[in-house]
């Protein structure tokens, strides 16, 4: 049996991917169609539209995320292992984000067309354009 193929819808906005200090509150700039907010005993990560983040926060900037369409059951095995695995064989780091319904990666955007390159190679295809 083979992999199953996906189709990725590409999130509009350029995102940033922000580190605050554990115990941090959750700030008001943390907000847009796209966030995720990540406590644990060592940080408080972020991921948001770039444009709200403040210069002066810790961050990665110019992400674009794609995440696969539908819902992808729990019970589901290796997928991100698969797509993360095709990611490495390009040489583009990622920044994964698992959701209930489905997963997102995150890259850099000078390496979404490599990404897109890998991941499309598998069979799998696209929805929407990227943020230039």
């Amino acid at each position: 049996m083979s992999d199953p193929t996906f189709v990725f819808a590409v999130h509009p906005q350029r995102l940033a991917i922000a580190r605050l200090p554990a115990g941090a509150e959750v700030p008001s700039w943390a907000r847009g169609p796209f966030v995720t907010i990540t406590s644990t005993p060592t940080e408080l990560s972020i991921v948001c539209s770039q444009e709200h983040v403040p210069a002066a926060v810790t961050q990665e900037r110019d992400k674009v995320a794609f995440g696969i369409v539908g819902v992808v059951p729990m019970t589901t095995i290796g997928i991100l292992a698969s797509l993360c695995g095709a990611l490495a064989n390009a040489k583009v780091p990622v920044f994964a984000i698992s959701t209930y319904d489905t997963d997102y990666l995150l890259v850099s955007a000078d390496r979404f067309e490599a990404a897109r390159g890998a991941l499309t190679a598998l069979g799998h295809s696209w929805r929407g354009e990227w943020p230039q």
